[in-house]
């Protein structure tokens, strides 16, 4: 596993972790960007690959999330989610100058890195977005219907299809296991419409990945936001039986090799 290194940020909301993956002399510079209630440290496995692969990963904690600061899971403005994100990327360009920038965003993340590539497309050489909450997301629209949000953390099960997946996240104390909050809900709402308001990407190349049993972000609405945002450069995988995080999928290798193989693609041309 490559060496990590850890750094604070300003962020907009207070101090910000990022997990840095070292990489002598990188091909590219890898930015994850993870889901609501998680924290960098999940992606573990996905950055030993990129760095396998030539890259260094960078990877915060958004506000209220992991190690960064904030009250636990109160995002009110994804813009500023997406300000703290370019920050980080800022960093790994200071880095790493003048190495080319991929951005990869999982759940909210996708969410997050959607509106950067609206917002700060050019910096990018490539998207992905992996079961990303973008177009038709309706758990938004149902809690926000209900005088009382319930306490009705996501189920561990709904994530993949291996049990190992789920016991580690109901064991993580860096996960949230709480009810959502009312104004990180009404944030996701505004930002689902920023998002398909805000035009494609051009010829910015995309890769989207997503699994048929996904519970937690279903396939048909994200394809509504992705057939919005999308350029003239996309590739997506959808695979069969996978649940909500395909990165940590029973069939991860297949997913992660996509991963590389699209990454090749933009690299090689």
């Amino acid at each position: 596993m490559a060496d990590t290194r850890a750094h604070i940020l300003a962020g907009t909301r207070g101090p910000v972790a990022v997990r840095e993956w070292q990489r002598h002399a990188p091909r590219y510079c890898a930015l994850l960007v993870h889901g609501y209630g998680e924290h960098s440290g999940r992606y573990e496995g996905v950055a030993a690959v990129l760095t396998g692969h030539g890259a260094a990963v960078f990877a915060p904690d958004h506000a209220g999330h992991g190690k960064s600061a904030g009250e636990r899971v109160l995002i009110e403005d994804f813009e500023d989610v997406v300000t703290d994100v370019h920050t980080v990327a800022e960093l790994a360009r200071s880095v790493h100058p003048g190495v080319p920038l991929v951005m990869v965003g999982h759940s909210m993340g996708g969410l997050v890195a959607a509106r950067f590539a609206q917002r700060y497309g050019a910096e990018l050489a490539a998207l992905v977005l992996s079961g990303p909450v973008i177009g038709d997301w309706p758990l938004p629209r149902r809690l926000l219907a209900l005088d009382e949000i319930p306490d009705t953390p996501i189920s561990p099960g709904a994530l993949s299809r291996d049990p190992a997946v789920g016991a580690a996240y109901a064991a993580d104390p860096l996960v949230w296991h709480g009810p959502m909050k009312r104004p990180t809900v009404e944030a996701f709402a505004a930002t689902l419409e920023t998002v398909s308001q805000g035009g494609d990407i051009g010829g910015l190349p995309l890769l989207w990945l997503h699994g048929d049993d996904d519970r937690l972000v279903p396939l048909a609405g994200s394809r509504s936001g992705v057939a919005g945002l999308r350029g003239e450069r996309l590739t997506e995988h959808i695979y069969p039986g996978a649940r909500h995080e395909v990165f940590h999928e029973t069939n991860k290798a297949e997913v992660l090799a996509d991963l590389v193989r699209f990454l090749d693609g933009v690299f090689e041309e």
